[in-house]
C-alpha cells in the first residue's frame, strides 16, 4: 500500500528500516507497514527546508502560483487514488472521502491565485525626501501537524498557504492515516516546487515532534488536534519564539428554534452530525431544540438515524464507517454509559452494531433528557453521538450555548432574519451557521476562539500567518 512512497525528504522518497503497523479500522486488522523517521531522517528534512527557503521565495508569487496550479492538476487526475487511500486508512464512506479530496485541490487552486496578491504599501514619510515601503516576506520554516479524521483536508490547508507564502514545510500526519499525505506528496513532487519546499516525516514524537520544536530554524508550527496537545506545543514553541496558529478541539451547540424550517432542519442535521462517524471538530455535539418542536425533532431525528447502513466506507451504499481506532470507541462507550448513569435517556444506538463483530463500529446513538452538567454536554464527545435538550427562550439558550470554554463553530435554525443575526452575533465563537452546517471553504478563513485554537486557515486570512511584515524607511 505504502510501497511506492516512504518519507519525503529533499525532493525524493526514502525508504526507512523501522516501520508503523497502520491498522484498518474496517477489520481490526493491519492495513500495511509505513516507513518510521527516524531523529536523523528529521534533521535532514530540516536541513532540506531550511536550504530551499532562499530558493523558494526567490521563484517569486507567480511562478509559485503555477507550481500549486500544477500540483492541483495532478491531485485531480489522482482523485480516485486518493479518495480508495483515504476511505482505506479512515473507514469512511468513499463519497467523503472523493468530497474531502477536492477540497484539498480547492485549497490549492485558491491559494496559487492568492500567491499572486500578497501586496505591500507605500507610506508618505515626514522626513522630505522619504518613504515608508511596507513588505510581507516568508516568515521561513513551517512544521505542520495534522490529524487523522481528515488526512487530505487538514495538510492541505497548511501546505498550500505556506507554500504560497514562500515557506517550506516539514509536514508530520497522523500515524494511523500516512498514506493520503503521501499521495498529496507525490502530487507535489511534479509541480516544479525547489527541492526540499516540501518533506514528509511519519514517526514517533520522540524522532518526530521534539527535533522539530528544538530547531531554532522552524519560525512557525501550524497544528490541527486537541486542546490539550495545542497547550503543550504552545509551551514549546515559547522557547524558540515560533509563531503558533492551531485549529484545536470544538464542542458545538446546535439551536433549533421555534420557527425553525423542522424538515430543513433534520435534512441536514443527521447527516452532518453522523458524517465521518462524528469525528468532525465542528459538528455539532449540543442539540439544543425549543419544547414546541423537541419531540418532533427527536422523534424524526431517530428514525432517520436507523435507516443510515453501516459498513466498509468503501462501498458506495455505505452512510456511516466505524470510529479510527478500538481506544476511541471505548471512550465513546464510556460516554454514552457516563451519560445514561446521570440520567439521560438513551432512545438510539449506543452500542456495538450486530454482526458488525470486526473493527471498530459503533450505532448512531441519540441521547435526550441531557443537561448541561453532564460529560456528553461539557466536553467534545468526538463521536456519533448527538446530546439533545430542551430549551424556552432564545436569552436562556443563548447563554447556555456560550457556556462551553470552546468556541470552534456554533449553528441555528431560525425562519427570522432578525433572529438569525442577533444570534450570529451572540454566539461566542469562530465560525457560525445558521440554516448550514457549510463552514469550510478555501475562500474564508476557517478557525475557532478560546479553547478552540488561534489563527485562521483558508480565505485571505489564510496566508497571512505565514508572512512576516517588513518595514523599510528610505529617505534620499
Amino acid at each position: 500500500m505504502y510501497k511506492n512512497y516512504g518519507l519525503f525528504i529533499d525532493g525524493g522518497w526514502v525508504r526507512t528500516d523501522a516501520a508503523i503497523e497502520v491498522i484498518s479500522p474496517v477489520t481490526g486488522e493491519p492495513l500495511a507497514e509505513a516507513p518510521s523517521a527516524s531523529a536523523s531522517d528529521t534533521a535532514a528534512a530540516l536541513d532540506a527546508a531550511a536550504a530551499a527557503l532562499p530558493r523558494l521565495h526567490a521563484m517569486g508569487g507567480f511562478g509559485r502560483a503555477d507550481a500549486l496550479h500544477r500540483a492541483a492538476d495532478e491531485m485531480l487526475r489522482r482523485a480516485d487514488e486518493a479518495a480508495h487511500m483515504i476511505s482505506s486508512e479512515t473507514g469512511k464512506p468513499i463519497a467523503q472521502s472523493g468530497r474531502e479530496w477536492m477540497l484539498a485541490c480547492d485549497q490549492f487552486r485558491w491559494y496559487a491565485e492568492e500567491a499572486r496578491r500578497i501586496y505591500g504599501r507605500i507610506v508618505e514619510s515626514r522626513v522630505p525626501g522619504g518613504r515608508f515601503e511596507v513588505s510581507r516576506e516568508p516568515v521561513g520554516v513551517v512544521a505542520a501537524f495534522t490529524a487523522w479524521n481528515f488526512p487530505a483536508a487538514l495538510p492541505a490547508r497548511k501546505l498550500a498557504p505556506a507554500l504560497a507564502a514562500g515557506c517550506p514545510v516539514v509536514l508530520r500526519p497522523s500515524q494511523q492515516t500516512p498514506g493520503v499525505a503521501m499521495v498529496m506528496h507525490d502530487c507535489l513532487r511534479t509541480s516544479g516546487l525547489p527541492n526540499g519546499s516540501v518533506n514528509l516525516v511519519v514517526g514517533t514524537t520522540d524522532n518526530t515532534y521534539v527535533p522539530i520544536m528544538a530547531d531554532k530554524r522552524v519560525r512557525k508550527v501550524s497544528l490541527t488536534g486537541s486542546t490539550r496537545v495545542g497547550q503543550q506545543m504552545i509551551r514549546d514553541a515559547a522557547a524558540t519564539v515560533k509563531k503558533v496558529s492551531m485549529e484545536l478541539g470544538g464542542n458545538a451547540p446546535l439551536i433549533i428554534y421555534e420557527d425553525a424550517d423542522l424538515e430543513k432542519a433534520l435534512d441536514l442535521a443527521v447527516p452532518t452530525k453522523f458524517a465521518n462517524c462524528g469525528q468532525v471538530c465542528v459538528t455539532p455535539d449540543r442539540f439544543f431544540v425549543h419544547d414546541s418542536l423537541h419531540d418532533a425533532f427527536v422523534a424524526s431525528f431517530v428514525a432517520r438515524a436507523r435507516q443510515i447502513r453501516l459498513g466498509d466506507g468503501l462501498s458506495p451504499d455505505v452512510g456511516m464507517g466505524p470510529l479510527i481506532s478500538a481506544h476511541r470507541r471505548s471512550e465513546v462507550e464510556a460516554v454514552v454509559a457516563d451519560a445514561v448513569k446521570a440520567g439521560a435517556r438513551l432512545v438510539q444506538g449506543g452500542r456495538r452494531p450486530a454482526g458488525l463483530n470486526e473493527g471498530f463500529f459503533f450505532e448512531p446513538t441519540v441521547l435526550t433528557e441531557v443537561t448541561d452538567t453532564m460529560k456528553v454536554f461539557c466536553e467534545e464527545n468526538f463521536g456519533p453521538i448527538a446530546a439533545i435538550t430542551r430549551f424556552s427562550s432564545e436569552e436562556e439558550v443563548l447563554e447556555r450555548a456560550n457556556a462551553s470554554e470552546m468556541g470552534l463553530s456554533a449553528y441555528a435554525f431560525t425562519r427570522s432574519p432578525e433572529r438569525a443575526r442577533r444570534t450570529a452575533a451572540a454566539l461566542k465563537s469562530g465560525m457560525v451557521g445558521i440554516n448550514s452546517f457549510a463552514l469550510a471553504a478555501s475562500e474564508v478563513p476557517f478557525g475557532g476562539t478560546n479553547h478552540s485554537g488561534m489563527g485562521r486557515e483558508g480565505g485571505s486570512e489564510g496566508i497571512a500567518d505565514y508572512l512576516d511584515t517588513k518595514l523599510a524607511h528610505i529617505v534620499f
